[in-house]
């Protein structure tokens, strides 16, 4: 008689919870990419389109660096402390509010 055993999820590299997790790390790693540098043109345009999306309450693609990794969010400029250099941005999926630096 053939007994079927159903279907089992199967990791061939990663039986051992601490390869697996090994393994996620160099990953991780692999996936990284370096920090963007931005020159004064482009900082001064994108603190032109930030003030013009807050006076106008546009919604914007942000693209942040975070981790190692460029992370694209949409949402609404809220509030713009040029003297602190940060912003208060709020994502237009859960409706956060997200405090960022200049």
């Amino acid at each position: 008689m053939h007994h079927d055993r159903g279907m089992k999820k199967w990791r061939a590299f990663a039986s051992i919870p601490e390869q697996y997790m090994g393994l996620q790390e160099v990953i991780n790693k692999q996936l990284e990419v370096p920090k963007p540098l931005l020159t004064e043109e482009q900082m001064e345009q994108i603190n032109f389109t930030l003030i013009e999306a807050l006076h106008t309450n546009k919604q914007v693609y942000l693209t942040y660096y975070k981790q190692g990794q460029c992370i694209t969010e949409t949402g609404f400029v809220q509030f713009i402390d040029s003297l602190g250099d940060l912003f208060i941005f709020i994502d237009d999926v859960f409706e956060l509010k997200n405090k960022m630096r200049l």
